[in-house]
Protein backbone atom coordinates (compact mmCIF):
# COMPACT_ATOMS: atom_id res chain seq x y z
CA UNK A 1 0.00 0.00 0.00
CA UNK A 2 1.79 3.38 1.10
CA UNK A 3 -0.33 6.28 -0.78
CA UNK A 4 -3.78 7.18 -1.93
CA UNK A 5 -7.32 6.38 -0.84
CA UNK A 6 -7.82 3.28 1.23
CA UNK A 7 -11.06 1.84 2.11
CA UNK A 8 -11.26 -0.44 5.35
CA UNK A 9 -14.13 -2.31 4.06
CA UNK A 10 -11.96 -3.37 1.24
CA UNK A 11 -8.99 -4.14 2.62
CA UNK A 12 -10.26 -5.99 5.78
CA UNK A 13 -9.60 -10.04 5.86
CA UNK A 14 -10.61 -12.40 8.66
CA UNK A 15 -8.75 -15.85 9.11
CA UNK A 16 -10.72 -18.86 10.99
CA UNK A 17 -7.28 -19.98 12.63
CA UNK A 18 -5.60 -16.65 13.70
CA UNK A 19 -5.42 -13.04 13.64
CA UNK A 20 -5.61 -11.47 10.52
CA UNK A 21 -2.69 -8.68 9.75
CA UNK A 22 -2.72 -6.09 7.11
CA UNK A 23 0.07 -3.53 6.43
CA UNK A 24 -1.30 0.00 5.10
CA UNK A 25 1.73 2.31 5.54
CA UNK A 26 5.33 2.19 6.37
CA UNK A 27 7.89 4.81 6.91
CA UNK A 28 10.86 5.57 9.36
CA UNK A 29 8.33 7.65 11.57
CA UNK A 30 4.84 5.59 11.17
CA UNK A 31 3.49 2.71 10.70
CA UNK A 32 -0.44 2.23 10.26
CA UNK A 33 -2.07 -1.43 9.59
CA UNK A 34 -5.10 -3.24 10.66
CA UNK A 35 -5.81 -5.86 12.86
CA UNK A 36 -8.86 -7.95 12.22
CA UNK A 37 -10.10 -10.80 14.41
CA UNK A 38 -12.62 -13.24 14.93
CA UNK A 39 -14.61 -13.66 18.06
CA UNK A 40 -12.09 -15.43 20.62
CA UNK A 41 -8.87 -14.08 18.23
CA UNK A 42 -6.27 -12.65 20.40
CA UNK A 43 -2.76 -11.01 19.96
CA UNK A 44 0.07 -11.84 22.49
CA UNK A 45 1.21 -9.01 24.96
CA UNK A 46 4.14 -7.21 23.72
CA UNK A 47 6.14 -3.93 23.88
CA UNK A 48 8.10 -1.21 21.94
CA UNK A 49 10.38 0.22 23.55
CA UNK A 50 10.84 3.54 21.67
CA UNK A 51 7.41 3.83 20.43
CA UNK A 52 3.81 4.93 21.14
CA UNK A 53 0.98 3.04 19.82
CA UNK A 54 -2.82 3.15 19.57
CA UNK A 55 -5.30 1.05 18.77
CA UNK A 56 -8.43 2.37 17.07
CA UNK A 57 -11.74 0.12 17.10
CA UNK A 58 -13.16 0.40 13.60
CA UNK A 59 -16.10 -1.62 14.31
CA UNK A 60 -16.57 -4.49 17.11
CA UNK A 61 -15.24 -5.03 20.68
CA UNK A 62 -12.21 -6.36 22.14
CA UNK A 63 -10.30 -6.93 25.64
CA UNK A 64 -6.54 -5.11 25.14
CA UNK A 65 -3.94 -5.20 27.86
CA UNK A 66 -2.15 -2.41 28.57
CA UNK A 67 0.62 -2.62 31.38
CA UNK A 68 -1.19 -4.21 34.41
CA UNK A 69 -4.42 -2.80 33.14
CA UNK A 70 -7.62 -4.93 30.94
CA UNK A 71 -9.43 -2.31 28.87
CA UNK A 72 -12.34 -2.69 26.76
CA UNK A 73 -13.19 -0.98 24.03
CA UNK A 74 -16.03 -1.05 21.05
CA UNK A 75 -16.81 1.03 17.78
CA UNK A 76 -15.34 4.18 17.41
CA UNK A 77 -13.29 4.07 21.07
CA UNK A 78 -9.09 4.52 21.22
CA UNK A 79 -6.66 2.59 23.29
CA UNK A 80 -3.80 4.15 24.20
CA UNK A 81 0.04 2.39 25.15
CA UNK A 82 2.78 4.38 25.66
CA UNK A 83 5.83 3.32 24.77
CA UNK A 84 7.80 0.13 26.84
CA UNK A 85 3.83 -0.78 28.09
CA UNK A 86 3.73 -3.86 27.59
CA UNK A 87 0.23 -4.37 25.25
CA UNK A 88 -1.78 -6.36 23.05
CA UNK A 89 -5.47 -7.79 22.33
CA UNK A 90 -6.68 -10.24 25.00
CA UNK A 91 -9.35 -11.13 23.13
CA UNK A 92 -12.04 -10.19 20.88
CA UNK A 93 -15.49 -9.75 21.92
CA UNK A 94 -16.83 -9.94 18.37
CA UNK A 95 -15.93 -9.45 14.65
CA UNK A 96 -13.69 -6.84 15.24
CA UNK A 97 -11.28 -4.45 12.95
CA UNK A 98 -8.87 -2.21 14.59
CA UNK A 99 -6.53 0.24 12.86
CA UNK A 100 -3.23 0.25 14.46
CA UNK A 101 -0.72 2.93 14.96
CA UNK A 102 2.29 2.90 16.18
CA UNK A 103 4.86 6.12 16.23
CA UNK A 104 8.71 5.89 16.80
CA UNK A 105 10.33 8.31 18.70
CA UNK A 106 14.02 9.23 19.24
Amino acid sequence: MGQGKLTIEALERFLPEKMAKIDLFQSPRLLLGLNCLEPGQSQAAHAHENADKFYLVVRGQAEFTVGDSIVEAGTGEVVLCPAGTPHGIRRALARTTILVGIAPWQ
